[in-house]
């Protein structure tokens, strides 16, 4: 009985139909084995039993009618535009068909073929038609008509025939089954799934519409409980096989930390700190992903957490994406230092080598803090130190908490101990950069929690992030006013100039973000730069600053400590303001041509202001050129929830745009959605973990052990062949290895 495995390494041109250059032009399209093929499952079916007959579609409509193509024309009626028009037909009668500039169609269609129309009815001249509707055809003048019930439409691949593919598709059924299945039966019973034998014969070949949806459900749920399985093998495996630090302290550091603060935690930030606590007293090395809203208190958890490793002897790190918010958090936390009464005396005053004493001698030398970016060295314990003596510090252990950029990861950056790490907005480093700050911990590996704003999907915690504990920050501080947003089209702008006017004159602040540092000549949108000089004359009276990423960080960090201590009334940008920044005296920000930004941007930059005792405003300025466009605005304001914006964005985008830099041993889900299928995502994750639990290495499960290598390792070059075998091997040696 072969396997998807063994298919995987039979050639696509082995199918019967399928010859030498139709086989290179799959492959150009990933299609290079037998597996590859069998997996190419229609797009969507028709369904003739609910199909009208022509002559009985009602006008203003969307239907879909099945008929012969009949005199199919073009004309050119002047240049650059080019009129398809087409007349189908069946037994009952006739409708019209016309499509705008797609010359395709001339191709596509031919007199003859049997085709299926979808699209809405309209009257033209009298007589019915359809305006640029969909067109699939199901087979050609030469093949005959499909006579089945339900009809499968594949997307075109290799230019093959509609005709061509299913004949090719019938020959490898042929060939190939009965498939194996790796999947244990008992799990299949549970989840109430078909056999993969019969979902891969009924998913192209159904007998009814209830055959297809149970067909393609079963292979989407392949593709997430293999991905899940090896999430869990991943996550076990460095479990098993990582050195962790049992932080057997008491807390007080941490309490005194807490009991400085001005306002008390709320209840989520406490039950996210119990996590961390349970996690660092563990000698499993933690590694979890701490989401929350913007504003509501990552970064006072994440202190707390790494002063439980600071008060067991050990040193931490905080690495932010950029200098300007490595220099917030560096100002930030010693600002909350300082407050908790934790603060180091001057070097000179009896300031020791850092906290490894604390408690056990009575001495209280506070907690050191240093900032190190590119191009800044600064701590807190003394008024100047430079870069070679603030590097002989960290690397005997006399600095606590180190805070930078990928400054941090560089050579010449040593610790004495570190035992702990906080990784700032993740998804804006690689995951190499987070292995090499692990590996400057010396023998150990420390606990790592990595924070963002950046609301992740439920769905995606699950997939991109399963190999990781998620705690949620799901609550704001008492006291946070909502922010109000309101959409301006362009022309409109001196309604948000006059609130900002408004709110400078209260004695408030304001940010106007523009997607480009300098104007374009391809792209008819606002650039920083020159929104800035325009606005000098919108507010002659007010002290303007500007601020963008090809700014010297000297200079940018000039910009932001002016507009930090209310020396700049409007601050204008691009999205370099989009992360971290804590202006709690800011209340306006105006986001130019928002249709330009991504939802989780805007959602982010919204979030930079209402920070303090004041209500926030975000006004949108945009006349949205696409559907998508006028989808995230409609979104921004009807809603501050960042995990339902994550949810509407991954659905506008897509979930291929979203896997990104992560998709690389996630693998390719050709069948599954993980929006659509959240239900399948979550039997999957709970059955996949629950196999790994029992059997680690799959040593009982070894034809799904291989499947995983074939699945999630094997990539094509731009010839369809498999740019390295050797990956498929090793990837399953590192998942399920003892």
């Amino acid at each position: 009985m072969p396997s998807l495995v063994y298919l995987s390494n039979v050639p696509v041109e082995e199918v019967k139909g399928i010859g030498s250059r139709t086989g290179e032009a799959l492959r150009s399209e990933g299609i290079g084995s037998v597996t590859d093929f069998l997996l190419h499952v229609p797009r969507r079916y028709i369904d003739r039993s609910n199909i009208v007959g022509v002559a009985d579609v009602p006008v203003g409509e969307e239907v879909t009618v099945i008929g012969t193509v009949k005199n199919l024309s073009s004309i050119r009626p002047r240049k650059g535009l080019v009129i398809i028009n087409a007349t189908v037909e069946d037994e009952t009668g006739s409708i019209g068909a016309v499509w705008f500039n797609q010359r395709f169609r001339l191709t596509q269609l031919n007199e003859g073929a049997e085709v299926a129309l979808s699209g809405k009815v309209e009257r033209f001249r009298g007589k019915r038609q359809m305006k640029s509707p969909e067109a699939d055809v199901l087979s050609s003048s030469k093949e005959g008509l499909v006579t089945g019930r339900v009809v499968p439409i594949h997307r075109s691949v290799a230019k093959m025939k509609p005709g061509n593919i299913r004949r090719s598709m019938h020959n490898a059924l042929g060939r190939s089954r009965p498939i194996d299945d790796p999947v244990p039966d008992p799990i299949l019973n549970r989840a109430g799934l078909v056999s993969r034998d019969a979902a891969i014969q009924d998913v192209h070949f159904p007998d009814s519409m209830a055959d297809a949806m149970r067909s393609r459900r079963r292979l989407a749920f392949d593709e997430l409980f293999r991905l899940e399985v090896a999430l869990a093998a991943k996550r076990h495996h460095q479990r098993q096989e990582s050195t962790g630090i049992e932080h057997k302290v008491d807390g007080t550091l941490a309490e005194r930390f807490i009991a400085g603060l001005p306002y008390e935690l709320t209840g989520a930030q406490r039950r996210v700190l119990t996590d961390m606590i349970a996690d660092l007293r563990s000698p499993v090395p933690t590694n979890r992903l701490l989401q929350g809203e913007v504003g509501s208190g990552k970064t006072v958890v994440a202190v707390a957490t790494l002063l439980y490793a600071v008060e067991g002897g050990f040193q931490t790190a905080v690495m932010a994406p950029t200098e300007v918010l490595a220099t917030q958090h560096f100002l930030g936390i010693s600002r909350m230092i300082a407050d908790s009464g934790l603060a180091p005396p001057e070097e000179g005053e009896g300031a020791g080598l850092g906290m490894g004493s604390l408690f056990d001698d009575g001495s209280e030398p506070g907690v050191k803090l240093a900032l190190l970016t590119r191009s800044a060295a600064l701590v807190n314990f003394a008024p100047g130190i430079d870069r070679a003596t603030l590097l002989s510090r960290i690397a005997e252990g006399g600095v606590d908490i180190v805070i930078g950029t990928h400054a941090l990861i560089q050579e010449g950056v040593d610790f004495a101990s570190l035992g702990a790490a906080v990784i700032d907005e993740q998804h804006r480093f690689g995951v190499g950069q987070r292995v090499e700050l692990k590996s400057k911990a010396r023998g150990m590996d420390p606990d790592v929690l990595i924070m963002t704003a950046t609301p992740i999907p439920r769905t995606l915690s699950m997939t991109l992030y399963g190999d990781l504990d998620v705690s949620v920050i799901d609550e704001l501080p008492a006291g946070r006013s909502p922010i109000e947003t309101t959409w301006l089209s362009r022309g409109e702008e001196d309604k948000a100039w006059d609130l900002v006017r408004s709110e400078v004159a209260a004695g408030r602040q304001a940010f106007v973000v523009c997607p480009l540092v300098e104007d374009s000549d391809k792209l008819e949108v606002t650039s920083a730069t020159t929104e800035f000089e325009r606005l000098k004359g919108v507010f002659p009276d007010l002290v303007l600053g500007l601020i963008h990423g090809q700014l010297h960080p000297e200079e940018k960090s000039r910009m932001m400590a002016g507009f930090n201590n209310g020396e700049i009334d409007v601050l204008v940008s691009t999205t370099v303001i989009e992360v971290g920044i804590d202006v709690p005296n800011a209340t306006v920000m105006v986001i130019e041509d928002a249709d330009r930004f991504g939802l989780s941007q805007l959602h982010q930059l919204r979030g930079r202001v209402g920070r303090g005792e004041y209500g926030g405003h975000c006004i949108l300025v945009a006349d949205p050129a696409t559907e998508d466009g006028e989808q995230r605005l409609r979104a921004m304001v009807g809603s501050t929830d960042g995990f339902y914006l994550a949810e509407v964005d991954l659905g506008i985008r897509g979930q291929g745009t979203v896997f990104g830099s992560r998709q690389s041993g996630v693998g390719d889900l050709r069948v599954a959605d993980v929006m659509r299928d959240i239900d399948l995502l979550e039997i999957a994750r709970s059955e996949g973990f629950a196999l790994v639990d029992d059997d680690p290495e799959l040593a009982r499960h070894t034809d799904l052990r291989d499947e995983i290598g074939v699945f999630l390792s094997r990539g094509t070059d731009e010839n369809g062949d498999v740019d390295n075998p050797e990956e498929e091997e090793d990837l399953v040696e590192w998942l399920f290895r003892s």
